[in-house]
């Protein structure tokens, strides 16, 4: 029996989030759980927006970015720099569950706004902190953007080509990889808590973040003597898994590495008795002919458009596919049946499309309510006069303070 689809009760509600921080990798982690149902309300210095609010291409004046990142989550305002901001922000601590910053260490202890001190005010309360080295060791008080950490945790060496430097991933890879390890570690904190009733620092770093998924690059150089280098589009040893140019001067990717698929390789290719050559007969041996095996796959590619080739590829059972753009995407059937673009209703510019949610949960999945609030404070009466009960002539005097 298929398990009924409840959108009413998404998992995350009753989970309610204070996101402090800017950019990307504390936003990021934001989104991610709003996105699944946790209230996360977003705050930022009254006089000072979100960067992300601009970033990226816009349109009519707005950032379109700004509107993904900041899906499903409240607007407020607020003034840490001054005591009664930080008075203000520890009775909304009061009322919630997680704290997500992403400043340089050390910041929210000279605002007097430690995991110590607002721990004191509610033990349950989860701090989740990415930095681009960590709350401890040598490099913690150091200036770490997600560049610096792609560098320092490896992936930087191994991406490009062997004749030239080390190129940049075409994403921010270090910032979201922190944001999806620091949901994790948010994720697990609260399980735990269950049992402990208490919360606890949820502490990640860039660096670390690329560098755990960095596969065997430490013992290949600890116990092989071997440091990966760059190489394109090829792992080395692992044959054949490239790209492959067409007929209608198209790429597309195969990969083909594993005995059994690289058999239905040579039978799409007509030449099933390639698998049997000596030369590419075992991985080991396909590995060490990586380069003129390609050059034989790219010569039966080139007599065939994209389409054909693909369309024999995957008769064959062979793992294979085009290089998207974005436009691929947004015309690709699968992307539409699995809602992977989803177009929310934005109050300035109609309809807006952005990514859906992943992963996708059977029974209670995720949903996006709303893109990010073009206007700062959208939600201060919300959250201030909903949540913390305070009245119109203290709101006022918060205005007035700068505070709000």
């Amino acid at each position: 029996m298929t398990a009924k689809v409840d959108k009413e009760n998404l998992p995350l509600d009753g989970v309610r989030v204070l996101e402090l921080g800017t950019l990307i990798a504390g936003p990021f982690a934001g989104r991610l759980l709003a996105d699944f149902g946790a209230e996360v309300i977003k705050i930022e210095p009254p006089d000072k927006e979100d960067p992300m609010r601009n970033w990226g291409k816009t349109k009519e004046g707005q950032g379109l970015w700004w509107p993904i990142q900041s899906r499903n989550k409240k607007s407020v305002t607020l003034n840490l720099r001054e005591e009664d901001g930080q008075e203000l922000f520890k009775e909304l601590v009061k009322e919630s569950d997680v704290i997500i910053e992403n400043f340089r260490p050390g910041t929210m202890e000279k605002w007097g706004l430690s995991y110590e001190e607002l721990s004191d005010i509610n033990p349950r309360v989860i701090m989740m902190r990415t930095s681009g080295f960590g709350q401890t060791g040598p490099y913690k008080e150091r200036a770490g953007f997600g560049s610096v950490g792609e560098a320092m945790g490896g992936i930087r060496h191994v991406t490009g080509y062997p004749d030239r430097p080390p190129s940049r991933i075409g994403v921010s890879i270090g910032d979201s990889l922190a944001a999806l390890f620091a949901t994790i570690g948010c994720l697990t904190a609260i399980h735990e808590r269950e049992k402990s009733g208490y919360g606890q620092v949820v502490d990640t770093a860039i660096y670390e973040s690329v560098f755990s998924v960095m596969e065997s690059v430490i013992p290949d150089y600890l116990l092989a003597g071997y440091i990966r280098e760059k190489m394109g589009n090829i792992l080395p040893g692992v044959a054949p898994s490239n790209i492959y140019f067409t007929k209608d001067e198209t790429y597309i990717v195969i990969g083909a590495n594993a005995d059994g698929v690289f058999k239905r390789l040579c039978e799409a290719m007509g030449e099933p008795q390639l698998a049997e050559h000596p030369e590419y007969n075992t991985h080991e041996a396909r590995g060490r002919n990586q380069k003129k095996l390609d050059v034989i796959i790219e010569d039966w590619t080139k007599t065939l458009s994209a389409e054909e080739a693909l369309e024999k590829l995957e008769n064959h059972g062979v793992p294979s596919g085009l290089i998207y753009t974005a436009k691929d995407m947004v015309e690709d059937p699968h992307y539409q049946d699995r809602e992977m673009i989803v177009n929310v209703d934005h109050p300035e510019l109609g309809d807006f499309p952005m990514p859906g949610v992943v992963p996708k949960l059977s029974r209670t999945p995720g949903t996006i309510t709303q893109p990010g609030a073009s206007k700062m404070g959208a939600h201060n009466e919300d959250i201030y006069q909903g949540l913390l009960e305070f009245d119109q002539e203290k709101l006022t005097e918060l205005k007035k303070n700068n505070i709000i």
